[in-house]
Formats: C-alpha cells, sequence, structure tokens
C-alpha cells in the first residue's frame, strides 16, 4: 500500500536532514536521499525541486525561530535583554541541532543561503541583546563568544541530555556576559 503523499515528504525532509548532518549537504545527493526513503528519485523530485529545495524547507523553520526571538528581544534592554537573548538563543540551539551541524559544514555558504536570509541583521540585533545593548568592548566580545559557543555546541554531539545541556549552557553564557545565574 503506497504512503500518504504527506507521509512520505515528511520521511524525505527527516531523512535529509539525517544524511545532510551526517554526511553533510555537499557530501549528500538526490540519489542517498531517495536511497534512504525507499523512493524513486523520480518521486523525491515530484516532492521537491531540488537538493536545495529540501534544504530550504529544512531550515525556514531555525530562521523564523530566529526572527521571532528578534521580535521578543526588540524591547528589551541591560541584563534582561542579556538574559532573554541566552535562553532564547540556546533553546533554538537545541530545538535545531542537526539544522546547526548542516550550518556548521559550510558557514559563510549556509548562514547566506535564502532560507536563513534574514540571519545578518537578525545575527547582529541578537549580539546586541547578548552584550546588554553595551557598547563596551568587554560585552561586545563577550556576546560574541556565547554565540560562538552555543552554536559550536549545539553543532556537536555533546552526550548531556538536552534538559542538563540547556541548564549548563544557560550557566556558562551568564557567567560569559558577566552575570550571575539564578
Amino acid at each position: 500500500m503506497p504512503r500518504p503523499a504527506s507521509a512520505l515528504r515528511g520521511h524525505i525532509l527527516e531523512s535529509a536532514l539525517h544524511l545532510f548532518a551526517t554526511r553533510g549537504f555537499k557530501g549528500t545527493s538526490l540519489h542517498d536521499i531517495a536511497t534512504l526513503v525507499g523512493c524513486s528519485k523520480a518521486s523525491l523530485l515530484y516532492h521537491f525541486t531540488s537538493k536545495d529545495a529540501i534544504l530550504t524547507e529544512l531550515l525556514t523553520p531555525a530562521g523564523e525561530g530566529l526572527t521571532a526571538l528578534d521580535e521578543q528581544l526588540a524591547g528589551l534592554t541591560g541584563e534582561e535583554a542579556a538574559r532573554a537573548a541566552v535562553t532564547g538563543y540556546i533553546d533554538l540551539a537545541l530545538r535545531f541541532r542537526r539544522e546547526l551541524k548542516v550550518l556548521f559544514e559550510d558557514i559563510p555558504a549556509m548562514t547566506s543561503h535564502p532560507a536563513l536570509g534574514i540571519c545578518p541583521g537578525t545575527v547582529d540585533r541578537l549580539l546586541d541583546a547578548l552584550a546588554g545593548r553595551s557598547a563596551e568592548h568587554s560585552d561586545v566580545v563577550a556576546a560574541y563568544m556565547v554565540l560562538g559557543a552555543v552554536f559550536i555546541t549545539g553543532a556537536s554531539d555533546v552526550d548531556v541530555p538536552d534538559e542538563e545541556l540547556r541548564t549548563h549552557l544557560i550557566r556558562g553564557a551568564l557567567r560569559t556576559l558577566g552575570h550571575a545565574p539564578r
């Protein structure tokens, strides 16, 4: 009995994300995805016009999450902005761990992907919130440190349960930013 189209589409996305995260975007072919899914390449292309179209669909929720965080942080200042930026960014990093692995493979090409086209300005605003809206060099450097460390940790296979990892990331990020964890 054939699978419903929506179930096949979801299976294609899940399989592609698994392959992209383990082999890299460049190291995965449409044939690889179709083989893992158990469908023909033609069937795969019926649902997605290209490998890039699959990547776009996979990265879009992460981009939307970053946009939502940006909107949430807009009216906050000082330590309140830094704390909200830390927890929001860490929650996104943990929610989209496999997508981060894909991004980490080729950061310049992936972060300029159309699905994340909103990111350059959004990342600058996230850094500003992490710094507590401060222009002090020490605050700006600490914000960059948190941004990079959370990204790398989220893209890594850290053998720590997600809730515990979240707690440690928040504490470490807040310490790096000069705020006492609550």
